[in-house]
């Protein structure tokens, strides 16, 4: 089981940017499709983002398309989601997962999640 730690979040303005991060001290997430969800109060899981091993092939909702950028450095055992053009939409809970990327593009979270990192945005 892949032990996962989200950080990078905070309080920014509307417009304004995060870079979050999501790592495992063991450095195994480099041989997993990696994902991104949020929760936001009174709302259900969201996918956010997924990228696959070899980090060729991103994908994103709708709802964060063309502001939200993942990446990974398999090197350092990491992975990215860079957070631009922030809405307060966007506030939620965010947390990384180990999963499985199907051929048709979807992301199939796994068992391992971790903790979240708040992410709120001031409009």
């Amino acid at each position: 089981q892949v032990q996962l730690v989200e950080s990078g979040g905070g309080l920014v303005q509307a417009g304004g940017s995060l870079t979050l991060s999501c790592s495992d001290s063991a450095r195994t997430l480099r041989y997993y499709d990696m994902g991104w969800f949020r929760l936001a109060p009174g709302k259900e899981r969201e996918f956010v983002a997924s990228i696959n091993t070899g980090g060729e092939t991103p994908h994103y909702s709708d709802s964060v398309q063309g502001r939200f950028t993942i990446s990974r450095d398999n090197a350092k055992g990491t992975v990215f989601l860079q957070m631009d053009s922030l809405k307060s939409e966007d506030t939620a809970v965010y947390y990384c997962n180990a999963g499985t990327l199907v051929t048709d593009g979807t992301f199939l979270p796994g068992v391992s999640w971790g903790q979240g990192t708040q992410v709120t945005v001031s409009s």
